[in-house]
């Protein structure tokens, strides 16, 4: 289709949660640009990169949002959800704290974003399985009983990092699929060169599905 970042049919806001130094930058760095920091740093501020996928025979841009290091100052605003349609709350196996706030910052998501978002529970680190403090089976369990999906990942070997966010954005997908097929009203706000085909029907009755900056 051309310019795979200029011609898209979507684009799905994604923001990855959790505590400090679970990795989310360097999943978010690793999926966009196959890249690992050995001494990544928090920084203070929001961040966000992107990249285009092919789901199916639509071109998704995924917009993907890391709070980099915000979270340790708990100064995360609504308007840092605004929008999303995905959110990946990680967490650290070889740390089980992290793993305890979990059901916080799900609270914290659901408190500023739709409802109907879709979440992935990630326990990042696979790495380090030597010094796991999470086992899989309890994550996992914890993921089905709360409707989550739920991958565990190694940003620094690559593990599953391109399954978790294909997978979640697969999820957006076919879920805003079926909401077109249920309604024949479609967006207002054009998602790049095929509209109005192309245009993304609204999440809810207010917020469209698909943000574009």
């Amino acid at each position: 289709m051309g310019s795979a970042e200029e011609d898209y049919n979507f684009v799905f806001k994604v923001v990855l949660i959790g505590e400090s130094g679970v990795g989310k930058t360097n999943l978010l760095s690793r999926f966009t640009r196959n890249e690992f920091n050995h001494d990544s740093r928090t920084t203070i501020g929001v961040e966000f990169s992107t990249r285009t996928i092919l789901v199916g025979d639509a071109v998704v841009k995924a917009q993907i949002w890391d709070t980099a290091g915000l979270e340790r100052y708990r100064a995360i605003t609504s308007a840092y959800y605004r929008g999303a349609v995905g959110a990946l709350v990680v967490f650290d196996i070889t740390k089980h704290q992290t793993y305890d706030v979990v059901d916080r910052w799900l609270k914290e998501l659901y408190d500023h974003a739709e409802a109907s978002i879709i979440v992935m529970l990630v326990g990042n680190k696979t790495d380090l399985a030597q010094a796991r403090e999470v086992p899989m089976e309890e994550a996992k369990m914890f993921a089905d009983n709360n409707g989550l999906l739920f991958v565990e990942t190694s940003a620094l070997d690559s593990t599953n990092v391109e399954q978790a966010f294909e997978t979640i954005l697969k999820e957006i997908f076919h879920k805003v699929q079926k909401q077109k097929q249920r309604s024949s009203q479609s967006n207002t706000v054009s998602l790049g060169s095929e509209s109005p085909g192309s245009t993304a029907p609204a999440q809810t009755e207010k917020r469209p599905c698909c943000v574009a900056l």
